[in-house]
């Protein structure tokens, strides 16, 4: 029986395979450039195509101009952005939904997954299966009867309603299995001796979630944070469903009013790339806090 490699030894292993196949290194650097052009082109060919009429859009769709800045550009498009819908709202709408939905569904989710993580109680083990089980379940077959209950619900002026309101859109969402799997998993591997530690001293099962377990879950907390925000950010389904007032729908929804009567591609771009480019620049500044938050998460693959 052999024993395993050390890290040197690896090292050496792989120099030495690298020697004899000279063209991995390109064949490796030629992947990643298509992956890159794969899941580019279609981000450039939007932020291109938001600058010019929707004459030349469709004139340039076939050869390589399609991509590039060329022929008459302008910013037309994104002034008729401004024109044909309340975009500052939509994107103010936006901001307060996935923010709110973040902050809350950290608390939340944490302390769900502090519960099953620490306290010990009968059918600990069965609640967390219940709740990773509601993951195979898509949200297309749950819409419509949330849609029938949130319509049930008592409201704070004592109406009977959430529909066409901000709580409709923000708090079926809080709760979420897949953040309180990461947060069990995370608080999991944290010792169980510091709990005790701090029970000797007097400290309350919150005083130990908020003084000693939180302050140690910086990596999950943003994980969860960042998973969050973007389905929050990218909702079209549900808001489309549950809102009619153009004061509280978000910016996703709003794409929809330029598919109506006279249709304008470019616009379509226009909007498109405003709603995205800021979430694509945020990640791009982020990602390596992204994946030190992901390989330190405690997911095992």
């Amino acid at each position: 029986m052999t024993a395993p490699l050390d890290a040197s030894a690896k090292g050496v292993v792989h120099a030495a395979g690298e020697k004899r196949r000279p063209w991995l290194p390109w064949a490796v650097q030629a992947l990643r450039i298509a992956l890159c052009l794969v899941f580019g082109l279609p981000l450039l060919f939007m932020i291109v195509s938001s600058f010019k009429p929707d004459t030349q859009i469709f004139g340039d769709l076939g050869s390589a101009s399609a991509f590039l800045p060329v022929g008459s550009l302008s910013l037309d498009n994104y002034q008729g952005v401004f024109e044909r819908v309340p975009f500052a709202r939509f994107l103010i709408n936006s901001v307060i939904i996935s923010v709110v939905t973040v902050g809350l569904g950290i608390v939340v989710n944490s302390m769900a997954a502090f519960a099953l993580s620490r306290l010990k109680f009968p059918g600990q083990k069965l609640v967390l299966g219940v709740i990773l089980a509601t993951l195979i379940v898509p949200f297309e077959t749950m819409a419509l009867p949330l849609l029938w209950w949130v319509n049930q619900l008592p409201y704070f002026d004592g109406s009977i309603g959430w529909l066409d309101t901000y709580e409709v859109q923000i708090i079926p969402f809080v709760a979420n299995a897949f953040s309180i799997y990461l947060f069990y998993q995370y608080f999991d591997s944290i010792p169980k001796e510091l709990d005790e530690a701090a029970t000797v001293d007097g400290a309350s099962w919150f005083r130990i979630y908020r003084s000693i377990v939180m302050p140690l879950a910086g990596p999950a907390i943003a994980t969860v944070a960042i998973l969050t925000f973007l389905p929050a950010w990218n909702s079209y389904l549900w808001p489309l469903m549950v809102t009619q007032s153009e004061s509280i729908r978000p910016a996703m929804v709003g794409i929809d009013y330029f598919k109506q009567m006279n249709v304008s591609w470019g616009q379509i771009m226009a909007y498109a790339s405003i709603i995205t480019v800021p979430v694509l620049v945020l990640f791009v500044a982020f990602q390596r806090a992204f994946i030190n938050s992901i390989a330190s998460s405690g997911v095992k693959g």
